[in-house]
């Protein structure tokens, strides 16, 4: 039955009852033949004995047993013409037949005519019964149906989707960028497809596969590719549908699942979002026993318990693999952990090249320059970034997607929508000279990352921005770029103290200087690149469920914390002064450039490092990356 009908159905049932009732007040309001001859004028006893002694009275029915007539009579009241006219008749009016037949009065009685005996019975009948047989359907469906209408009778069910040859539309061709995952996952398809090649050797199933990485890299894409290449029955559900409000439904969902499972093996549950069910036991303020460990503890045995679940395979993803149960990521339950991380060169070159398969993209457009462009973008900021740019060029009524597309959509998945230009000249000159600063102090500086380019354009909360990108991932950074990232950070705040004054200083530079204390602070703390030496002061093992900071106490004296706050100010101090050395020395320069920008608003990396290069020489930019 389709959902329509289910949803008929049950607005029927409401509907029925009212109708019920209705026709109950229909049968007491119709039980005899006076509302056919109801008359709109009315008369009281009184009035009609004065018409009947001055015989306007013609004609007079009775019914009701005599409780109502009907009079036809006529007076001056009346225009002198004959009108029915009702009147209720008192209950003990003995002398009324005498009276009538005294005057001459022609008058019927009219015994009722009451069929609401039968139609009562018809409607007490059928409409209770048709209203039990609904309910039964209902509930009889709901028995069969995931999700009917009747599902609150059966909390302890399982929720999970349940397709016996999942068609995803999704196979292994189609994810991209995560290629060691993807090796993992195929071994396991290939065991559910041909288990006897590892069974010859020794080798078992493995239990559970557990993949972890950052939101947005792929996890439930490449759980549907599973799906799509296994083509064995898979089971999807998430953490969150376990647990309830009412005590002991996820332990029973868990049960019912793995059931489920048992009777469709070999086969395949995927646990989207486990953290939501597998998270620490006894954690927080005050630990507990609450519905969610209950329902964890059931996980875990049915995981790996006394009877076992030969041939299910678990896979769940995860975001957060820090704060899940460590009896959940043993080996046993959870055999494999695939972590699934953020993308690097080839692996957003390969996403691309998925993504646009159905995008029209100008010839021009180079994926290979966009892939350089976007690190730390993750699949499904690049599947974004794609998309945004096909938005753009239909509201543009292009053909084709451009690279000016392309350029809009990574400034607005990065920065923001666009905003209003900048109208007033002081200030716009005030941001010019600031962006400024940052481009040309890291454009002098050797190990800065090179500048993509600098706008007055607002995007989001910022009033002017300048773009740096890396020519290479860079997953091992050196003190010296630490260093050069600071002073290029300051760049802003010093070209504003050298062209306007100390006292001309604005709050645009709040932001950058935030990021400059944090690097700082972790040089000290964190990396040992200060004069306190090669030691961490940060502990990593804080507990997430007590709130971080709240939870992670000092670790070190007062006087460490004391030389610490020295440190960081001693790095930011110097990186500053570095910064306005650079901003004095080419003085010329900046002022060419701002002129410059604020006539376009917009300055490309290339158009930038060759004005700069027409006054003084750039550096050899040198890579001190390493890999790991």
């Amino acid at each position: 039955m389709n959902f329509s009908w289910k949803k008929i159905l049950l607005w029927s049932l409401p509907l029925l009852v009212v109708f019920f009732f209705i026709w109950q007040g229909l049968l007491t309001t119709n039980n005899s033949d006076v509302s056919q001859n109801i008359s709109s004028s009315r008369m009281t006893y009184g009035r009609f004995l004065e018409y009947l002694n001055m015989g306007w009275v013609k004609k007079v029915d009775l019914y009701d047993s005599g409780h109502t007539a009907i009079v036809e009579a006529l007076g001056p009241d009346l225009g002198n013409r004959v009108q029915k006219i009702r009147v209720e008749l008192p209950a003990s009016a003995p002398d009324l037949i005498n009276k009538l037949k005294q005057s001459n009065v022609d008058f019927d009685a009219h015994p009722n005519r009451n069929n609401s005996a039968i139609w009562g019975l018809i409607g007490n009948l059928f409409f209770p019964l048709a209203l039990v047989l609904l309910i039964s359907f209902l509930f009889r469906r709901s028995n069969n149906t995931p999700g009917g209408p009747g599902q609150a009778m059966s909390f302890g069910k399982s929720k999970a989707s349940v397709q016996m040859e999942a068609k995803t539309g999704v196979e292994f061709s189609d994810v991209a960028g995560v290629e060691e995952a993807k090796e993992e996952f195929q071994e396991v398809v290939t065991f559910l497809k041909k288990p006897e090649a590892f069974t010859a050797v020794g080798a078992s199933i493995p239990k559970g596969v557990l993949l972890v990485g950052p939101p947005g890299t792929g996890k439930t894409l490449l759980a549907k590719a599973i799906a799509g290449e296994a083509g064995v029955p898979f089971f999807s559900i998430s953490g969150s549908e376990f647990v309830e409000m009412f005590v002991g439904v996820g332990a029973s969902r868990v049960r019912d699942l793995f059931k489920k499972a048992k009777e469709n093996a070999p086969c395949i549950i995927f646990i989207d979002e486990i953290d939501a069910v597998g998270r620490q036991r006894g954690t927080g303020i005050g630990g507990g026993n609450d519905e969610r460990e209950q329902t964890l503890n059931q996980l875990l045995t049915e995981m790996d318990g006394f009877e076992g679940n030969t041939g299910i395979i678990v896979i769940a993803a995860t975001n957060r693999a820090d704060i899940l149960d460590a009896a959940l990521l043993r080996p046993g339950r959870f055999d494999r952990q695939v972590t699934v991380d953020i993308p690097d060169f080839n692996g957003r070159l390969a996403i691309l090249n998925v993504h646009s398969r159905n995008k029209l993209l100008n010839s021009q457009v180079s994926l290979k320059a966009i892939a350089r462009r976007t690190p730390g973008f993750s699949g499904a900021d690049l599947a974004n970034l794609l998309n945004e740019s096909a938005i753009l060029a239909a509201r543009e009524r292009k053909d084709s997607i451009t690279i000016l597309e392309i350029d809009k959509a990574i400034d607005r998945v990065i920065a923001g929508m666009e905003g209003l230009p900048l109208v007033d000249g002081k200030t716009k000159r005030l941001i010019a000279y600031h962006e400024v600063g940052h481009a040309i102090v890291g454009t002098l500086l050797k190990h800065h990352d090179p500048v993509q380019k600098v706008t007055l354009i607002p995007r989001g909360q910022a009033r002017g921005l300048t773009w740096f990108t890396p020519s290479e991932d860079q997953t091992l950074i050196s003190r010296a770029q630490i260093l050069a990232r600071i002073v290029g950070a300051l760049g802003g705040r010093a070209a504003e103290e050298v062209v306007f004054g100390e006292a001309e200083v604005t709050t645009g530079a709040g932001n950058d200087l935030q990021q400059v204390t944090s690097m700082a602070r972790q040089m000290v703390t964190r990396f040992g690149m200060s004069d306190i030496g090669p030691i961490s002061l940060e502990n990593q093992s804080s507990d997430p469920f007590l709130g971080r900071s709240m939870a992670s106490g000092l670790e070190y004296s007062d006087g460490v914390a004391t030389n610490v706050d020295l440190q960081v100010e001693s790095i930011v101090q110097n990186c500053y002064q570095q910064a306005l050395q650079l901003i004095i020395k080419n003085r010329v320069i900046i002022d060419r450039l701002v002129d410059i920008l604020i006539e376009k608003e917009t300055i490309e990396g290339e158009e930038f490092r060759h004005i700069i290069s027409e006054y003084t020489k750039l550096p050899q930019k040198e890579l001190y990356i390493s890999h790991c």
